[in-house]
């Protein structure tokens, strides 16, 4: 249905109206009103017209006697226009001067301008005067209060309009208040004195996991559980104390961080009603904290590292060019011979522990992008089988990682290979002539991505278990450099993971390293994104969340201005709102993209119910994604899009 259409069936619903009705915009011109307006104040039909101007109009109708005599025109006419630019809500009653009488009821819009009903009330007036005439049969006082009651009654019919059109505007805001709430990346709630809940924007199942999506009416415990609710139940009683409080703790084995902040809620009284609390997923913000200290910690290394190491290389030349000059004496004793020998030979092994020292102390940047974890496991299967034994079995599995994930390939690689050489030498080295090695990689929660290298050998020492980690620590005596785990954990770090070593209960070693969760995709996916959202807080969010994704994003509030910017080369999404407030809807702009023969995907977002006949047909065709949705569901849809 065009505007045009809609515009004409409103003016032909209005003209049925016996009231006349004007409603006039906030510069003063006439947006909408009725037929009976025109006959009710005998108007030409220029005064009429959309647009007509507000002056016009009023000093028309006062030239014609409509207010009886004016002296001064023109400064009566600015005078109603002054009182229209502030205009307020008011119900007035007046005779014309052709004698009739009419009530005007006006009231203002919260976008500007103001509408009012003009209600033709002589026959009202005629009843009342007739009244007063049979004063002898009726009390003065009576036909008084009479009309003083039906006065009141049109004042207060006025007023109930206006109240109604403030319980709207209320409504209105809630609404957009709770929208934007519940679109925050963090958890707000209230509680009462008793820790029930008694508001919540439905985010705590996305800060802590594993909890009811609605909580109102539950206690703290029941909608924390267990594990959670040891730790944040003190914070509570310390808010309902009155202490203010910010605390950060992890949760679920520590697979996720989170910080909040109590606050108490003191009403005019000064008791202490209940508690505010505001939490939010910092999990990600956590290991950026962690990789941050990693690199400074390498940064410190190498400075500490670089110049030692150039000097003990100089040394090493030294030692080198002076065992050679002495090789190349004659009549040099065998014993001699020997031990220049195993001099040139140390000399060397130390030049290439510099070089290990100088990868783990120089800067490596990290090269993510996104792997399958299945085809990353076809890579190290052939390279780590070569390196074993026929006597020792190699199990890789994935537990259900279909997504490709967010890390650096090779580096990873390189972990897992060394972690299986340690794991080999564990084995050959003590005596055993056969064993296994499994490599494991499964999802733990929605934060991490854990690898696990196993094997039958004779687990960590006490001391391995201690100091496993640490640099030139080794337990194969002359044979290691004691930097292969070393550097695993160093790369588990600057992704903002963690390494942790342990023996089973059934015996070996277990090395896991965890990895922070992100989705990526293989395909050409990222790219640029035209976001057509009119919410700026709503349009903010999500621009931030695309570009966490890795797109870099195009945005507008209008779906007309969208699709112009649709023709800029290098489009490859199009993300956009369904409803666009006044003029073409988010879903009309998508159709006539499709009109164009644009050929990318467009993807609608929207918070109407699904029972919404418009939200229907956007959803019967383009991909939806329902509002409020944190990042990994729109990354999420992006995949569903690009399969």
């Amino acid at each position: 249905m065009t505007d045009q259409t809609t515009t004409q069936m409103m003016r032909s619903g209005l003209n049925l109206i016996g009231q006349a009705l004007t409603i006039y915009d906030a510069d003063l011109k006439l947006a909408v009103s009725n037929r009976r307006f025109q006959e009710m104040f005998d108007l030409p039909d220029h005064l009429v017209e959309t647009g007509a101007r507000f002056r016009e109009t009023i000093g028309y109708l006062a030239s014609r006697g409509e207010y009886g005599h004016v002296d001064d025109l023109e400064s009566f006419v600015q005078l109603r226009v002054d009182q229209a630019r502030d205009f307020e809500p008011h119900y007035m009653e007046r005779q014309r001067a052709n004698g009739d009488w009419i009530s005007v009821e006006g009231s203002p819009l919260r976008t500007g301008g103001w509408v009012t009903v003009y209600t033709d009330i002589t026959q009202i007036k005629r009843q009342e005067a007739m009244l007063r005439s049979e004063g002898e049969k009726l009390s003065a006082d009576l036909i008084t209060r009479s009309e003083e009651l039906t006065e009141t009654i049109r004042r207060l019919a006025a007023t109930n309009s206006a109240l109604e059109e403030a319980k709207r505007d209320l409504i209105d805001a809630e609404a957009r208040a709770r929208v934007t709430a519940e679109m925050t990346p963090a958890h707000i709630a209230h509680v009462d004195r008793n820790k029930v809940y008694t508001y919540s924007n439905r985010k705590l199942f996305e800060v802590i996991g594993a909890s009811p999506r609605d909580i109102i009416g539950l206690s703290t415990k029941e909608a924390l559980g267990p594990d959670a609710h040891r730790q944040i139940g003190p914070m509570f009683d310390k808010a309902l104390a009155g202490d203010a409080n910010v605390s950060e703790f992890d949760l679920h084995e520590g697979t996720r961080r989170v910080r909040a902040a109590f606050t108490p809620d003191i009403n005019p009284d000064g008791d202490i009603v209940g508690a505010y609390v505001l939490s939010m997923d910092i999990t990600a913000e956590a290991q950026a904290r962690a990789a941050l200290q990693q690199t400074r910690k390498r940064e410190l290394a190498a400075q500490l590292t670089s110049g030692l190491a150039h000097d003990f290389a100089n040394l090493l030349t030294v030692i080198l060019g002076l065992q050679g000059q002495l090789e190349r004496m004659d009549n040099m004793p065998g014993e001699a011979a020997e031990a220049i020998a195993t001099t040139k030979a140390a000399a060397l092994r130390g030049g290439v522990l510099l070089d290990k020292l100088s990868d783990v102390s120089g800067r490596r940047d990290l090269s993510v992008s996104a792997v399958r974890i299945d085809a990353l496991f076809e890579d190290l299967s052939a390279l780590a089988k070569a390196a074993l034994p026929d006597t020792i079995t190699l199990e890789i599995e994935n537990e259900g990682i279909e997504r490709p994930v967010m890390l650096d390939r090779g580096f990873m690689q390189d972990g897992l290979l060394n972690l299986v050489l340690n794991a080999r030498d564990a084995i050959l080295g003590h005596g055993q002539d056969d064993g296994t090695i499994s490599v494991t990689a499964r999802l733990r929660g929605t934060t991490w991505v854990e690898f696990l290298v196993c094997d039958t050998g004779p687990g960590f020492s006490d001391q391995g278990l201690s100091n496993a980690l640490d640099p030139f620590f080794t337990s194969k005596a002359s044979e290691g450099s004691g930097l292969g785990l070393t550097m695993v954990y160093d790369f588990a770090q600057l992704s903002g993971g963690r390494v942790r070593i342990n023996n089973r209960s059934e015996g070996g070693a277990k090395v896991t390293v965890q990895l922070p969760l992100r989705y990526g995709s293989l395909t050409s996916g990222l790219g640029m994104v035209l976001l057509v959202e009119d919410k700026d807080d709503l349009r903010e969010n999500t621009r931030e969340m695309l570009r966490a994704m890795g797109h870099v994003v195009l945005e507008t509030d209008t779906a007309e201005e969208a699709l112009v910017l649709s023709q800029v080369p290098g489009i490859s999404h199009v993300l956009s709102d369904i409803m666009l407030g006044e003029g073409m809807t988010g879903l009309d702009m998508a159709r006539a993209l499709l009109d164009t023969g644009i050929n990318v995907p467009v993807i609608m977002m929207t918070g109407l119910p699904a029972d919404d006949p418009v939200r229907q047909q956007a959803e019967a065709q383009f991909p939806l994604v329902n509002k409020p949705f944190a990042e990994a569901q729109l990354a999420e849809k992006f995949d569903e899009v690009q399969a």
